[in-house]
């Protein structure tokens, strides 16, 4: 009865995005006008903007690498036997790996703002495996003392429904219960852009031919009319090229605007700009370049800024969800699984150097912590702290110099 009323609520554009005891919606109750195409995943996958844009936020996300961490009065000290860090990072089920497991994790969280995963756990309660769950088929409904209920129909049309504790949902921002969906709020972005490049498609299989009305100058008798559409269907019609000669002062005058009129290069390209924004995504990234034509230096603050401003959120919303669902309350204070962020903002090979030598030079990275950083062996006395320079070990300072003047010396009276 409450999803009832709830529907309904939202049927004549009362409620909103807001928590309330029933089904929680993460699509707008009402639009103010209908789509120019019809709007859904596949349709919307189809533009190069959207898809282009979901596929980086998923992949750069899937790319980075997972790590545990024991934290111990600030100090992290890496660690590779944790149980959870283990199973999402090298089997989270039986059908996929790390890097495709969130992938679709990510597909479905900047598609519909949630991903659900099931959790499947032992009779100790331990999690064995974690499996996606497309957010399209899946329904929230809010308890009246604040319980979550997640119904999710399958492919067979047969309907589950888990408690709280079976379902790792990560969200978006919305109402605390659900979050706000990007698909379903870029809408009206997404219709336009599909309706143009139907547009484009049809002038392309015609030939750029416009519709238009063949005029004559006196009344046909209706086997004319058949004959004269027959006869002249391909005026409009049709990727082949013919010269017409229209005579007993027959006219034609095209009804549609071309392509210049309607402005589609560049309502596309402002498409481009729209749906990336919806997403979080620098048009530049999904090979925009109607603002720039290089990738120079200003292109690598965009994407330095995409990387802090627009990944780092997801990052931080998967990292607190790990911690809030899967893990046990005893290990909130003294564990952690983590993106390496700093994978992703790895410099080039001269900035590293460079940024190693001075952190080796004012004490605060040791030369083997540096060589750890590029995967490569340490060396005897690597795990000293070295000073100014002077690659001595930090408190010889004052010694050395005067060694290496004893010892020349020596060779110049030897």
């Amino acid at each position: 009865m409450a999803g009832l009323i709830s529907s309904t609520l939202r049927f004549f554009g009362f409620g909103g995005l807001s928590r309330q005891e029933g089904t929680q919606y993460p699509i707008p109750s009402t639009y103010s006008q209908p789509a120019a195409a019809t709007v859904n995943f596949d349709t919307a996958m189809a533009v190069s903007a959207f898809w282009a844009s979901t596929r980086i936020l998923s992949e750069t996300v899937a790319a980075m690498p997972l790590k545990c961490y024991k934290t111990n009065d600030g100090m992290k000290q890496e660690i590779t036997d944790n149980h959870l860090w283990r199973l999402i990072n090298y089997r989270p089920n039986r059908y996929q790996t790390r890097t495709e497991f969130i992938e679709s994790l990510m597909l479905n969280l900047v598609c519909w703002g949630n991903a659900y995963i099931g959790i499947t756990r032992d009779a100790r309660g331990k999690i064995q495996s974690l499996f996606p769950l497309m957010s399209s088929q899946m329904c929230v409904e809010l308890g009246g003392s604040g319980e979550v209920f997640y119904t999710y129909t399958n492919e067979s049309g047969a309907q589950v429904t888990y408690s709280e504790d079976a379902i790792w949902h990560i969200k978006l921002f919305g109402n605390g219960v659900i979050g706000l969906s990007p698909l379903g709020y870029a809408r009206q972005s997404i219709g336009v852009a599909i309706a143009t490049e139907d547009r484009i498609g049809k002038l392309a299989s015609s030939g750029g031919k416009q519709s238009g009305i063949l005029s004559v100058d006196k009344v046909l008798t209706p086997e004319q009319r058949k004959a004269v559409r027959n006869n002249f269907e391909s005026l409009t019609n049709g990727p082949t090229d013919k010269l017409f000669i229209l005579e007993a002062g027959m006219t034609f005058e095209g009804t549609s605007l071309s392509p210049a009129d309607m402005e589609m290069l560049q309502n596309r390209r402002f498409q481009v700009e729209d749906i990336a924004r919806f997403m979080g995504v620098p048009s530049v990234l999904i090979n925009d370049t109607s603002g720039s034509t290089t990738w120079g230096s200003g292109i690598q603050q965009i994407m330095d800024g995409f990387y802090k401003l627009n990944l780092r959120p997801y990052l931080e919303r998967i990292e607190s969800s790990i911690k809030r669902h899967l893990m046990d309350s005893k290990d909130w204070d003294n564990v952690e699984i983590e993106f390496d962020f700093d994978a992703l903002l790895r410099a080039d090979q001269a900035t590293r150097y460079d940024g190693y030598g001075k952190a080796i030079n004012s004490g605060q990275m040791t030369p083997n912590e540096a060589r750890r950083k590029e995967g490569r062996p340490p060396l005897e006395g690597g795990d000293l702290i070295y000073l100014n320079g002077t690659l001595v070990p930090a408190g010889q300072t004052q010694s050395k110099p005067e060694t290496v003047e004893e010892d020349e010396a020596q060779t110049i009276i030897s």
